[in-house]
This record gives structure tokens, C-alpha cells and sequence, in this order.
């Protein structure tokens, strides 16, 4: 049998629903849903059903009051509250913070005393209760009655579900365009295919050449009959207590609860049978037992209660345990929405209105960037490594994470040339997309990987602070090297590929050979999808310079906007073909002209220019950039020549008191210079002249992606722009971004990034904040773990505003 549609979604759980609900609810017809099974067949039937509002992702958090407000409209949600409990003094303070991001990005919540929790919550006990934080908007439903009750909304719309119907395959065009959907009953003629498809997500985006990481890992949660006279009433609040690893909700008297155990157990790393459905996996009660004594903990008359089930089933986790949303850039017409790593009730009416937006409109009015289903290297194409990161994912899920926490599993995995001599220095190591990177320099100190470090401190000041300081005072005052081979590298090259760069490019990249330029790429409106640095290597040739935890997504976005009639273009990842050394600082010049003989003068080697250089016999391009704010280069290199060319270096700036530095100082060096951090500082939800960055735009050059946008916002008056503020006084606060900043009641944003100046000795945040709140000198506070800490907006660049040392 042959059917015609619009759209095609695979997988009839929640989100699959939603998807199919939101594109019907726009208008769209010719709308199949196919499911496998029945319905709710797969990781959703197995849902505990607790939905809440409660979370510091701006994005998360709107699609799950979005949620919210859907299956209250449609009648299947049961609307009792949340409470979320702090069940330790480390837990409280974070939840302090939590509470200042969550005001920070609109959601007011206040933190309660134990008295007032009790009060909402008789049942718990009464120790070590810290605080709390209550959501009565929160509350839970039914999965099984909740999937059919949007699923129905659907249909009504004229959805077709067809059940009992597995995909086999998905046939593309020449283009590698969706052509047809092919089932197990016939095939299906269409132009747009969602994957919603839960944990079988990996093995449909196959089907078409793609590749997406997401991996089961055992999910268990156990019902107990109701204890006699300690029965709970059926519009208890739902609970939440990250310290006991523990969630629930009370159910005919009992209790219904989960949780979330630090040694989770991943499967079908490989792929997940067809055949596995609605039912659960053989429970394991050993890895149970210590979520069993977290509950008892907080109702100690559970240890009464007898065991109705206890249900153990497998849920899609990611490397970051973010949802992979979006169309991938190398086949037209094919989405993904799957991947939903625990935010599935919570987050599918959200995801699905969102994902029915982006293919009616081309785009998003909310920042989905961490969500991108594009965003991961080629370093989790490894299953073991992506499911050891999955699992890393479950177990703090919640277990407190700190800041500066690092990654422990699945280490060491990617190891720059430079390594070694990173290690003889001392080096602690964090880690970035696989590589181990250089957090700091401990000199004397042997070197370490960097891992749940500050259970140790907490949220004091951390003891590497004046270790980065003495790394700081060096950048500013003579010369360091940072290892910075992580650099995410992409080679555009071929006939068609100036006219590729100028169309993703706010700036004028059809420069001179040698030309350095930084830009972003843009969206339809203006909003920045990707910030980078492109030099030009030859008139054929780019190479995109971006963050290591970037390159798959800045790689999808310039393979989705190569056009027909551009000519041939080549993109490819060479991130590993070369090793990056940065050097910088006022004696740089002095050093790097000590190893060559080559001119590497202002006249020689200006500013924002790259050429060849040869140092010691190794071929070197230096590239007159940084992200320090201090006169230097990076120098890319092959890796046999890494060590040598490092050796040379270190061995050229010893007279001028030379150190070796890593990533943490970049950011105290970089607040200062007023630098940007995509993702942060700038969103595809700000365009460049809000985000500070409207210097690189370039509107004479002719068309290119957001060109219009631009315009228009150009010709009007800014509502809003990012501003640096300075907060407290020379002491180091602990923020971490994400904090509310007041005026008075009124809470006018969050912070973006923050840190410690060490030049100027100040706190150091950037806030988007209104034009009449903007001006140097305007007085603010800051909620720091809930105290007002007073703030005042500061020029936009702290220090060396004129940039004279920078292009000396």
C-alpha cells in the first residue's frame, strides 16, 4: 500500500505526539505518524509521569511550563505542586543559586524554611531538612493517558497514526534529499521525516547515512502500597530530593518513586532490538537498594511498605544528556527529535511546538543551540566513549555537580603532541569535546586530571585562585604559551567556496591570502548561530577557527548552507592535523623573533594577519589573533612538530620569565577585554550590535544570511544591549553566571559570563540589560546565594580600551 504525506514522524511516544499535535495545530495536513508498536510502546509507557518547571536552562525551562500549560488545556494533567527538598547545607546553597538563575530567566521561586516545608509536606521527616523550594504550578499525570490524550488532539486534527507499522528504510534522492518512508505495510512518499523514534532514535537516522549518539541507560523506579496510618494523601505535592537521589509521588495512599544511582548500567550500546517495546528489563534490586535507603531516609515509615513492582527500563541519554533536536545538515528534509535524556513529559509539549516551528519557519524563537542535533564530534562516533558519557550524565543527574567540576569517565581520551611537556609543567587537566586541555599550572606539582575537585572547597574561594592570578599577572606583564590544539579546525576549499563564506559570514571574507577575520554567522533574524575567527589560506581556501565543543555545530551549519550553484566545495575537519600554540603578552614579539628569521614585526606581521613562518625547521602558520587581549600569535603546526617548535619557545622566553597557562585564565583575560563567548555572551536569540559585536558586520558586501534582519535593526533604536558590570568589591565573589541582576524588585536579566579581573581586581559580569539601565556608572545589585551584593555597570572594556598594547 503507497500513502502521500507532508510529514512523516517516527515514533508514537510523547514526543512524537506532540510534534504531529503542534504541526496540525498550524494549519499543516498530510501529517503520518507511524509507530512500531501501539502507542506509548516504548521508554514513555514507563514513565514515572512528575512533570516540573524547575530548571536553570532558560530553554528547558520554557518548554517545560509550555508543557504544563498543554496538558492542562487538554485535561490530562493533575496540577498538586512540587516541593524540592535541600537535604544538606551543600544542597541548600545550590539550590540559593539555582533560585537566582531560575529568577534570572523569568521563573520566580522562593526558597522556604524547613517549617514552611514541613507544612506543605507533614509526611517527611523532620532531619536534616535545610530548605526548600515549592512550585504549585508543578504537578503530574498519567503517561499512558497523557501520550492518548495528544495523540487524540491530533487526529482531531486530521493526524493519521498508523500502529503496528515498523519503518524499514528511508530512500533518498541524488540529493540526499527525504524522498520516501518505506514500512513493513508499504511506503510512504514524502519530503520531511522527524525521528522521534526514543531509544531506536540511533538505528532510523542510520537509515539515511546519519549519525546521532545516544545511548539506554536503566531507569528504575518501584511502587510501595500505602503503610497504615501513614497513608499519603492523594494531592501531596511530587518530591525531589537530590541529596537522597530520590523523586516520587503518592499513588492510592503509597508511593511511586525513582531515582538516580551513581553506577547506572548502559545497554544496546550498539543499537536497540526492534523487538523490545513496551516492556520492563529484569529489575536489579542490589542497585536499588541505595535509592531504597535514600527514601527511607526521608520517610523513615517506607521501611513499612510492601513492594507492589519494581520497574527497571531503559531511557535515551546523550554525551550531555541534552535532547537532539533539528534537521541534519547533510540530508535535506530528515529531523531529529529524540535523545530526550529525562526531560521527556517535562519537556516534549515544549520540544514539540518548537520543532513544529523551526520546519514551518526555518527557524526558532528560543535558543536551541546546546540542543542542536548536529552538535557532537566525530569523537562519541565511539560507542563506548558516548555511553561511558551518558552514564556520567546519569549519575549527576542528581548528585551535586559543582562549576568546576570536571568529567571523570572515559579519560584520558584525546591527548594533544603536547601533552607530555604540559604534564612536566604540572598541569591540571580538565576536558573539552575528548581532549584533555590545561585547566591551570600547579608548578611542582605533579600533573593530574582535574575531576569532582571542589567537594573539597565547595562554593569558598577555590585554592587554584591565586595560581591563575600568577598565570594572569604574566599574560599582562611578560609572556605565556597555552596549548590550545583543541581548537576546533574546518578547511573550506574549492571553487565555490567564497561564495559559501560570504553567504554565512556577517563580515567581508573575500579578503587578501593572509587575511585574518573575525565574524559570526548569523540566522534569518540576525540571531548568531556560530562566533569564529576565518583566515583566508589561499583564494580556494578558509580555515574556520572555532571552540572545541563548537566544531560539530559550526560544521553542520556550513554544510547546510552550501547551495546548488555555489561550485564544489569541500568542508573537512582538520582538527587534528595541526597543534596550536598561543603565545602572547608584551615580550612575545621578543621570543617568537628569537626562533625565527622571519619578519615577525608590526610591519612584518600585522595585526589580524597570517602567514608561514619557520621556526627551528618546522613550518609554522602565526596567525596575529587572540583571545587574551595581549600582543601574540597562533602558531599552527604540524604535530611531529609540536615539541620542538614548543621546546624552542620555552627555551627563547626563560629571560623574560616565561609561564605556561591554561584555560582559566583565558576567561579572567578575556572578561577584561570585553571578548565574547558564544552561547553565553551571544545567542542565536542576540544579533551582533546588542551583543557588541556589531563592528564585525558588514552590510555593503551584498546578501547573506540575516542581511535583512540587520537592516532593519540597524535603522532603529536598540531596546537592550550586553553590558559589563563590575560586582562587589576587590574581593572574590563566587559567581558562576546565570545570577539575577536587580534594580530594586524589579529583575532586569541574568548574568551571561562572570569571573575574576585580576588586573582590575574586580568581579566581572556581562548582563544584557535596557538602554536606560545601561549607562557607565548605573548603580545594580546582584543575588549571590541570596544576598544582594551591590554592582554598578562598568566601561565595556576594562582594560587597554584602545587596544595599543594589542597592536603594538
Amino acid at each position: 500500500m503507497s500513502h502521500q504525506a507532508r510529514v512523516v514522524i517516527i515514533g508514537g511516544g510523547i514526543t512524537g505526539c506532540s510534534i504531529a499535535y503542534h504541526l496540525a495545530k498550524e494549519g499543516w495536513n498530510d501529517i503520518i505518524l507511524v509507530e512500531k508498536g501501539d502507542l506509548t510502546s516504548g521508554s514513555t509507557s514507563q514513565a514515572a509521569g512528575l512533570v516540573t518547571q524547575f530548571n536553570t536552562s532558560p530553554t528547558m525551562m520554557r518548554f517545560r511550563k509550555y508543557s504544563i500549560d498543554l496538558y492542562m488545556e487538554l485535561g490530562v494533567f493533575q496540577q498538586v505542586g512540587s516541593l524540592r527538598i535541600a537535604s544538606s547545607q551543600r544542597q541548600l546553597d545550590h539550590l540559593k543559586r539555582s533560585i537566582s538563575q531560575a529568577r534570572g530567566i523569568g521563573l520566580e521561586v522562593e526558597l522556604l524554611s524547613p517549617a514552611e516545608a514541613f507544612k506543605i509536606m507533614p509526611s517527611i521527616s523532620e532531619k536534616e531538612v535545610y530548605g526548600a523550594v515549592y512550585l504549585p504550578q508543578d504537578g503530574q499525570l498519567d503517561p499512558h493517558g497523557a501520550t492518548y490524550g495528544v495523540a487524540n488532539a491530533a487526529k482531531a486534527l486530521g493526524v493519521r497514526v498508523m500502529t503496528d507499522t515498523r519503518v524499514t528504510g528511508i530512500e533518498l534522492d541524488d540529493k540526499r534529499e527525504v524522498r520516501k518512508v518505506l514500512t513493513d505495510k508499504g511506503e510512504i512518499i514524502t519530503e520531511i521525516v522527524v525521528n522521534a523514534a526514543g531509544i531506536w532514535a540511533p538505528r532510523v537516522a542510520a537509515m539515511v547515512g546519519e549519525w546521532v549518539p545516544s545511548t539506554p541507560i536503566d531507569h528504575q523506579h518501584i511502587a510501595l502500597k500505602a503503610v497504615p496510618g501513614n497513608e499519603l494523601p492523594a494531592d501531596m505535592p511530587c518530591f525531589r530530593d537530590p541529596d537522597n537521589l530520590v523523586y516520587g509521588r503518592a499513588e492510592a495512599g503509597g508511593v511511586i518513586f525513582g531515582g538516580y544511582e551513581p553506577n547506572p548500567n548502559a545497554r544496546w550500546i550498539d543499537g536497540v532490538p526492534w523487538e523490545h517495546g513496551a516492556r520492563a528489563l529484569p529489575p536489579d534490586m542490589d542497585r536499588f537498594e541505595q535509592l531504597m535507603e535514600g527514601a527511607i531516609r526521608r520517610f523513615p515509615f517506607f521501611e513499612k511498605a510492601q513492594i507492589i513492582h519494581l520497574v527497571c527500563h531503559p531511557d535515551a541519554l546523550t554525551p550531555d544528556a541534552n535532547p537532539l533536536m533539528g534537521p541534519m545538515p547533510n540530508t535535506p528534509g530528515f529531523w531529529m527529535a529524540a535523545g530526550l535524556s529525562l526531560n521527556g513529559f517535562g519537556g516534549a509539549g515544549g520540544m514539540g511546538s518548537t520543532i513544529a516551528e523551526w520546519i514551518i519557519d526555518g527557524n526558532t524563537t528560543i535558543d536551541v543551540t546546546k540542543y542542536h542535533a548536529w552538535r557532537f564530534s566525530k569523537n562519541y562516533q565511539d560507542p563506548l566513549v558516548a555511553a561511558e558519557a551518558a552514564r556520567e550524565c546519569y549519575k549527576y543527574y542528581y548528585e551535586l555537580l559543582y562549576p568546576y567540576d570536571e568529567d571523570e569517565f572515559s579519560r584520558p581520551r584525546r591527548l594533544s603532541p603536547l601533552y607530555s611537556r604540559l604534564q612536566d609543567a604540572g598541569a591540571v587537566f580538565g576536558k573539552k569535546n575528548g581532549w584533555e586541555r590545561v585547566n591551570y599550572v600547579h608548578p611542582g606539582q605533579p600533573s593530574r586530571r582535574a575531576g569532582a575537585d571542589q567537594r573539597v572547597w565547595g562554593f569558598e574561594k577555590p585554592p587554584f585562585f591565586d595560581l591563575v592570578g600568577k598565570e594572569h599577572q604574566a599574560f599582562r606583564e611578560r609572556v605565556g604559551l597555552i596549548d590550545m590544539t583543541s581548537f576546533g579546525k574546518i578547511e573550506v576549499s574549492g571553487p565555490g567556496a567564497v561564495a559559501v563564506m560570504q553567504r554565512i559570514t556577517d563580515s567581508d571574507v573575500d579578503k587578501p591570502v593572509g587575511k585574518v577575520i573575525y565574524c559570526q554567522f548569523l540566522n534569518k533574524d540576525g540571531g548568531v548561530e556560530a562566533d569564529v575567527t576565518i583566515t583566508r589560506l589561499a583564494e580556494d581556501r578558509y580555515r574556520v577557527v572555532t571552540g572545541a565543543g563548537f566544531l560539530g555545530n559550526d560544521m553542520g551549519w556550513i554544510q547546510a548552507n552550501i547551495q546548488p550553484d555555489d561550485g564544489p566545495v569541500t568542508v573537512r575537519d582538520v582538527t587534528e592535523d595541526y597543534a596550536v600554540i598561543g603565545l602572547w603578552g608584551p615580550k612575545a614579539r621578543e621570543v617568537l623573533q628569537a626562533v625565527t628569521a622571519d619578519d615577525v614585526s608590526r610591519k612584518g606581521l600585522p595585526y589580524m594577519r597570517a602567514k608561514e613562518i619557520n621556526i627551528g625547521g618546522a613550518k609554522a602558520l602565526a596567525a596575529r589573533v587572540t583571545y587574551v587581549g595581549e600582543l601574540g600569535w597562533e602558531l599552527y603546526v604540524e604535530p611531529r612538530w609540536a615539541v620542538p617548535v614548543w621546546d624552542a619557545l620555552w627555551a627563547a622566553g626563560q629571560p623574560h620569565g616565561i609561564i605556561v597557562g591554561g584555560y582559566k585564565v583565558l576567561d579572567s583575560l578575556r572578561l577584561e577585554k570585553g571578548y565574547k563567548y558564544f552561547t553565553a555572551d551571544i545567542t542565536p536569540l542576540e544579533n551582533p550590535y546588542e551583543g557588541g559585536v556589531g563592528f564585525c558586520v558588514n552590510l555593503e558586501k551584498g546578501d547573506f544570511i540575516g542581511r535583512d534582519a540587520l537592516m532593519k535593526i540597524r535603522d532603529s533604536e536598540l531596546e537592550r544591549r550586553l553590558a559589563t558590570i563590575t560586582i562587589g568589591d576587590s574581593e572574590y565573589l563566587t559567581i558562576y553566571g546565570g545570577e539575577a541582576v536587580m534594580d530594586g524588585d524589579t529583575t532586569l536579566g541574568r548574568l551571561r559570563s562572570a569571573g575574576y579581573g585580576y588586573t582590575v581586581q574586580k568581579n566581572i559580569g556581562y548582563v544584557y540589560l535596557p538602554m536606560d539601565k545601561s549607562a557607565v556608572g548605573t548603580k545594580l545589585e546582584v543575588e549571590v546565594f541570596g544576598q544582594r551584593v551591590p554592582a554598578e555597570v562598568a566601561p565595556d572594556v576594562l582594560v587597554d580600551p584602545k587596544s595599543e598594547k594589542l597592536k603594538a
